[in-house]
């Protein structure tokens, strides 16, 4: 048995895992009528009340943005999900998309606070290990800090 793990995602269609050194990116969806983006992705209904679309079509979202929110968890999740052991505090941060104005959730990448965090700040999206067993490393996205010019 291999001692190497294979990286796949946490959650199989909202991102890219790309193996040729490019950047990750989202993948959310955009209605055909009204234009309206969604994310996670979703095959159907418009968010947009003034929209009567019912399907959506996938789509690779921005990958950087600015932080809209931010704060920090400093508690253990509850059963059933997983939380490292010992814990470690994460930072989370609602950053809105450079390009599509959607604001999206995330957790920012490890070693990164709520202290080394500004509202305006850009970042650009990551991917980081949400757990790992003896064959997988789980990946997910996450936010890191940007150069000021890359937003």
């Amino acid at each position: 048995m291999s001692s190497l793990r294979t990286q796949v995602p946490a959650v199989e269609g909202w991102f890219t895992t790309p193996t040729d050194g490019s950047d990750p990116v989202l993948i959310g969806a955009q209605c055909g009528g009204c234009g309206t983006y969604v994310f996670p992705p979703r095959a159907a209904w418009c968010p947009n009340p003034a929209c009567s679309c019912t399907e959506l079509a996938p789509v690779e979202l921005s990958s950087r943005g600015r932080i809209w929110s931010f704060t920090e968890n400093r508690y253990a999740p509850p059963s059933p999900f997983v939380a490292t052991d010992p814990f470690e505090p994460y930072a989370l941060a609602a950053v809105e998309l450079e390009q599509e104005g959607l604001i999206v959730l995330g957790q920012v990448a490890k070693g990164v606070l709520a202290a080394d965090l500004r509202v305006g700040m850009a970042m650009q999206l990551d991917l980081g290990v949400l757990r790992s067993d003896d064959e997988h490393d789980y990946l997910v996205y996450t936010w890191a800090p940007a150069s000021e010019g890359a937003a």
